[in-house]
C-alpha cells in the first residue's frame, strides 16, 4: 500500500480547516460588509499580505475533489480585498495571479491588474493555457477551464453538462456553432429555450455573433413555424420554445436537425407540466434516421448524465458523455436582512454561519428604506460606478405593489433621462397612461413580469444592462435564464407563488446576480419580514445540498408516481384516451403532466416505439395488453399521433366536425363576437373544455371576455385600443370586479388607478396565455386537421395565422414573418409610405434602410438585428 502523499495533497487536504485563514476570511466578510452598508468604525484588523497569500496559495489548488471550491474562495477573498483596497497595487498584482491561476481571464480583464507570469516555466505554461483556453469563434476571448472542456465534447453524439448559473452554459453552444458556421459546416442547429420571454434574447445574440457572416454562409436564425425564411433554401438556426419544436417536426416530417441544445434540461425533472414536451421532441429526433448530435445543459445538479436516459441506458454511465463542475467565475455574498429581530448578519458559507453585522435602531424599517440606502449610494457615484439591484417577489401583484411602493418612495425623482422618458411615453401609447410601469420608469425604477408586451419587455432589459434602470422587481421569470446585470439581489420569499422553492430553483435564483459578462461578484439579501420567511429558512436552504436529479417519467413522489401511471395504463387498456384527474384534488400541474405523458405512452405503444416513456410503464403493462390496446385503436378511424395537447378522442370528434361542415366562422366584414362565442361552444365540446381547460376557456364567463379580446386582437387593434375596450366595459358593468384572487370581490372604481391596472394586467394576461396559447394551439390543431381533410397546403380565413400574428393585414403579417413584433410591424404599416416600397423586379415589397433611423427606438433596434437574418427584405439602397 502506497502511503505517500504529494505535496499539493499534503497541502490542500485540510486547508479548509486552517484557523488563521478563516479568521481573515471572516474578517473581511465583515470589513466589506461594514463598507457596504456604509457603516463607519469597527473594523476587524487583519494582515494583507498573509491573506493575499492564502489566497494564491487557493487558487492554485490541485486538491482531487475540492479543487473548484478553493479556486472559488481564493476569488472571493482577491475579490473582497479588491473592494477594500481599491487602489493597492499589491492586491492588484496578486489578483492578476489568483485569476490566472484560476483559469479566470474575464476577470482578469475585469480587474485591469498588470500581472505577469514570474518565472519562465511559469509564462510557457500561461502562453500555453492562454492558447489552449482562446474561443475559436472570438479570438480575443478566453473560455475559462470548465467552459473549454464543456466546449471539447459539444460534437459527442450525446453529452449532458451541469454548473452554475454563471457558467455560460447557453454561450458556449453559441460559441460552437458560429466556429462551426465560419468553417463551413451546413447543418441545422436547434437550441431549445423554456420560455417565449428567453427566444427573442438568445435570437439577438445570435445574431449579433454572425452578422454578416448568416448570409454570407447563407443561415437564418428561425424562432417560430411560419418564419418566411423556412420557404427559402437556407440552412438554419432554430431557438425554439420545446412546444414550438415540436409542431415545427409536426409540420415539416422532412426536416433534419444536425445538433440538439437543451437549455435549462432540468425542466426534465419534478412535476413539470411542460416537461413531456422535452421527451416528445426528443424522442421525436430519436426516430429519424439520421439521428442529432443531443446536448443538454442544467444548473447546478450533480448528476447531469441523468437526462441521458432518453437515448441509451447505457450511455448515462459513461464518464465521458458527463460534466458536472461547480466552479464559478463569480461569487456571491450571501446577507441576512432580518428586519423582525431588526438585525443584518453576513452568511459564511466556509462555516455555515452568520456574522452579525448592525443592528437596526428604527424599529419601523422597511425593505423600501433599505433599497433607498443603495439607491443614495448610486446618487453620489459617476454612472459607470452604480450598482444595479434586482428584487425578487413570488407573485406578479406583490412584485407590482413593492415596484409602485419603491417608485413612490420619498426622494426617488424623476431622472430626466431621454431613453426612459422615450420608454415612458411609448409605454403610455402602446398600453395606457395610467399602466404603472409608465410613470415608474422615468425614475429608472421597473418590475419584469412574464405578461409584459415583448417590445416593452426587450426594452427594459436593454436599459437596465447599460444602468438607465437601477433597480427592478421580478417574478420567477428570473429563473427562467433572463440574463440581467445585477449587482444587488434581495429575496424577499423562498416559494414560487405557493410553492416551495427546491434546491435547483434556489442556487439558479442566487445565481442570477453577479454574471462574468458585468462583474465578478455579486450581493444577495435574504430579506425577513412580518409578511415573508424566517432568516432560520434561508439558513436551511443555503445549507440543503443539490440533490441527485430524477427524470419526470421516472417513479417519484415528486413527479409521475406509480399510482399515477398504473391509473394511465388501465385507462388506455380500456379503450379511451381521455385522462380525467385521478383526484378532485389533483394539481393542475401534476393532472397535465400526467395526461401528456399518457398520450406519449400511446402513441409510443401504437408504433411500437422503445422509447424511455414506453420503457417506463412496462411494470403495468403486458405484451399482451399492448396487443389489445393496439387492436382498439387501430379499429379506430382516427388514430393517435405525435400532437400531445389533443387526445385521440378529441381528434375524432374534431374530424368529424369538419367533416359535417365546421369552419372558421366568415371574417369578410370583421369579427362577430356572437359567432367567436358560438365557434368556441362548439370547440368547447369538441376539445372538452370543462374538463381540460376547466378555470379558463371551459369557464362560460370567462370564455365571453376572451372572446373580446381574441376579436380585437384578430382585427389588428393596438393594446391600447384594447385596454382601452376593457376599461370601458368595467365601467358598463362594474359589479363583482375582482381586485385579487385573495380579497372578496367590489365594485369598480374607474377613478381608481389601482383598479385600471388590474385590468391591464389581466388583459395583458389573457392576451399572452390565453390567446397567444391555449387559443394558439387549439386553432393550429384545427387548421391543420382543416388543411388534411380538404386536401390543401393553405386556405383562406385561417384564424390561426390572425391570432398567431394580431392582424389579417398581409404586410403586417410579412413583416412578423421576417421577425418584426407585432408592434413594430403595426409601426411601419402605418408609416409604409415612408419605409415600404414595391420592388417591380421581383413584384415583393422591401422596406427602405431609412427605417433604421426612424425614431422609434423599439423598431430600430429590430431592424438593425432583422437586416442581417433577412438581408433580401431590406433596400440595399433607396429606390
Amino acid at each position: 500500500m502506497n502511503d505517500k502523499k504529494t505535496l499539493g495533497e499534503a497541502i490542500f487536504v485540510d486547508i479548509e480547516s486552517n484557523a488563521y485563514l478563516n479568521e481573515l476570511h471572516e474578517n473581511i466578510l465583515f470589513n466589506y460588509a461594514l463598507k457596504l452598508f456604509q457603516i463607519q468604525g469597527g473594523q476587524r484588523e487583519y494582515n494583507l499580505k498573509d491573506a493575499l497569500r492564502f489566497a494564491d496559495l487557493l487558487s492554485k489548488s490541485t486538491h482531487p475533489t475540492n479543487s473548484d471550491s478553493h479556486k472559488m474562495w481564493a476569488q472571493e477573498l482577491i475579490i473582497l480585498l479588491n473592494e477594500l483596497h481599491p487602489d493597492d497595487a499589491l492586491v492588484k498584482l496578486y489578483a492578476g495571479s489568483v485569476f490566472s491561476s484560476a483559469g479566470n481571464h474575464q476577470g482578469l480583464q475585469i480587474i485591469n491588474s498588470e500581472y505577469q507570469d514570474i518565472n519562465v516555466f511559469e509564462k510557457i505554461f500561461e502562453q500555453f493555457r492562454n492558447d489552449y483556453l482562446t474561443i475559436p469563434a472570438a479570438p480575443e476571448m478566453k473560455f475559462f477551464s470548465a467552459q473549454k472542456e464543456a466546449y471539447d465534447h459539444l460534437t459527442d453524439p450525446c453529452f449532458s453538462y451541469s454548473g452554475p448559473t454563471s457558467m455560460g452554459k447557453s454561450f458556449i453552444m453559441r460559441m460552437f456553432i458560429k466556429d462551426e458556421i465560419l468553417h463551413g459546416a451546413k447543418k441545422n442547429y436547434a437550441l431549445i429555450v423554456p420560455t417565449k420571454a428567453l427566444i427573442n434574447e438568445i435570437r439577438s445574440k445570435i445574431i449579433n455573433d454572425l452578422e454578416d457572416n448568416l448570409k454570407r454562409c447563407n443561415y437564418r436564425v428561425v424562432t417560430a413555424a411560419s418564419d418566411i425564411a423556412l420557404e427559402e433554401n437556407h440552412n438554419f438556426i432554430f431557438v425554439l420554445t420545446p412546444e414550438r419544436l415540436l409542431y415545427l417536426l409536426i409540420s415539416n416530417p422532412s426536416l433534419e436537425v444536425d445538433y440538439l441544445f437543451v437549455d435549462e434540461a432540468h425542466k426534465l425533472s419534478g412535476k413539470n407540466s411542460r416537461g413531456p414536451f422535452y421527451y416528445k421532441v426528443v424522442d421525436m429526433l430519436l426516430q429519424k434516421e439520421k439521428k442529432p448530435h443531443f446536448i443538454f445543459a442544467s444548473p447546478n445538479i450533480p448528476n447531469p448524465q441523468v437526462y441521458l436516459r432518453l437515448m441509451n441506458e447505457a450511455i448515462e454511465s459513461s464518464d465521458e458523455s458527463k460534466l458536472a463542475t461547480t466552479y464559478s467565475p463569480v461569487v456571491q455574498i450571501k446577507f441576512l436582512m432580518d428586519l423582525i429581530n431588526n438585525n443584518i448578519s453576513v452568511y459564511n458559507e466556509r462555516t455555515n454561519h452568520r456574522i452579525q453585522i448592525a443592528s437596526i435602531k428604527k424599529s419601523d424599517v422597511t425593505l423600501n428604506d433599505m433599497l433607498l440606502l443603495f439607491e443614495g449610494k448610486n446618487l453620489r457615484l459617476p454612472p459607470e460606478k452604480r450598482s444595479q439591484t434586482i428584487v425578487y417577489y413570488n407573485g406578479r401583484a406583490k412584485a407590482i405593489a413593492a415596484a409602485r411602493s419603491f417608485a413612490e418612495s420619498r426622494g426617488i425623482l424623476d431622472k430626466n433621462d431621454p431613453e426612459l422618458d422615450s420608454l415612458s411615453k411609448d409605454i403610455m401609447q402602446e398600453v395606457h397612461g395610467d399602466y404603472y410601469l409608465a410613470s415608474m420608469i422615468k425614475k429608472g425604477v421597473a418590475y419584469h413580469i412574464g405578461y409584459l408586451p415583448a417590445s416593452i419587455r426587450t426594452r427594459i432589459e436593454d436599459l437596465f444592462q447599460k444602468g438607465n434602470i437601477t433597480i427592478m422587481f421580478c417574478t420567477s421569470t428570473l429563473l427562467e435564464g433572463v440574463n440581467l446585470p445585477a449587482d444587488n439581489l434581495f429575496i424577499t420569499d423562498n416559494k414560487i407563488f405557493r410553492r416551495k422553492m427546491n434546491p435547483v430553483d434556489f442556487r439558479n435564483l442566487i445565481g442570477r446576480v453577479g454574471r462574468i459578462s458585468y462583474n465578478l461578484y455579486g450581493n444577495v439579501f435574504f430579506v425577513s419580514d412580518e409578511k415573508s420567511v424566517s432568516s432560520e429558512s434561508y439558513i436551511e436552504m443555503l445549507q440543503e445540498q443539490i440533490p441527485e436529479q430524477e427524470l419526470s417519467i421516472e417513479s417519484n413522489p415528486q413527479a409521475l408516481k406509480r399510482v399515477e401511471k398504473k391509473y394511465i395504463a388501465e385507462i388506455l387498456k380500456s379503450g379511451s384516451s381521455e385522462i380525467p384527474k385521478r383526484r378532485e384534488d389533483q394539481s393542475e400541474e401534476s393532472y397535465v403532466m400526467m395526461r401528456k405523458f399518457g398520450l406519449i405512452l400511446l402513441r409510443d405503444i401504437m408504433e411500437e416505439r422503445d422509447s424511455l416513456v414506453h420503457r417506463e410503464f412496462s411494470d403495468f403493462l403486458t405484451v399482451e395488453d399492448e396487443q389489445q390496446i393496439r387492436e382498439k385503436f387501430n379499429s379506430s378511424p382516427t388514430l393517435p399521433d405525435d400532437d400531445i395537447n389533443t387526445s385521440v378522442d378529441q381528434t375524432k370528434r374534431l374530424i368529424i366536425a369538419i367533416k359535417n361542415g365546421l369552419e372558421y366562422p366568415s371574417s369578410k366584414n370583421g369579427f362577430k363576437y356572437d359567432d367567436i362565442i358560438d365557434f368556441f361552444n362548439k370547440l368547447s365540446k369538441i376539445f372538452d373544455w370543462p374538463i381540460y381547460e376547466k378555470s379558463t376557456l371551459g369557464n362560460e364567463s370567462k370564455r365571453k371576455w376572451y372572446a373580446v379580446i381574441l376579436s380585437q386582437w384578430m382585427e389588428g387593434s393596438g393594446l391600447s385600443y384594447i385596454m382601452q375596450r376593457a376599461i370601458d366595459y368595467h365601467k358598463q358593468h362594474p359589479e363583482n370586479f375582482w381586485v385579487s384572487a385573495y380579497q372578496p370581490p367590489t365594485i369598480y372604481n374607474d377613478n381608481s388607478k389601482e383598479h385600471r391596472n388590474v385590468v391591464f394586467a389581466d388583459t395583458l394576461e389573457a392576451i399572452e396565455n390565453i390567446v397567444l396559447f391555449s387559443i394558439s394551439n387549439y386553432f393550429l390543431r384545427f387548421s391543420n386537421e382543416y388543411k388534411k381533410i380538404h386536401g390543401v397546403d393553405e386556405f383562406d380565413n385561417n384564424w390561426y395565422e390572425y391570432v398567431e400574428f394580431g392582424t389579417t393585414n398581409p404586410l403586417t403579417i410579412l413583416l412578423q414573418r421576417n421577425g418584426f413584433s407585432r408592434e413594430s410591424a403595426t409601426f411601419i404599416k402605418k408609416h409604409k409610405n415612408e419605409y415600404v416600397v414595391h420592388d417591380g423586379s421581383t413584384d415583393e415589397l422591401r422596406l427602405r434602410l431609412s427605417l433604421l433611423n426612424c425614431g422609434n427606438t423599439s423598431v430600430m433596434t429590430e431592424a438593425a438585428s432583422i437586416r442581417f437574418n433577412a438581408p433580401k427584405l431590406f433596400l440595399e439602397e433607396d429606390a
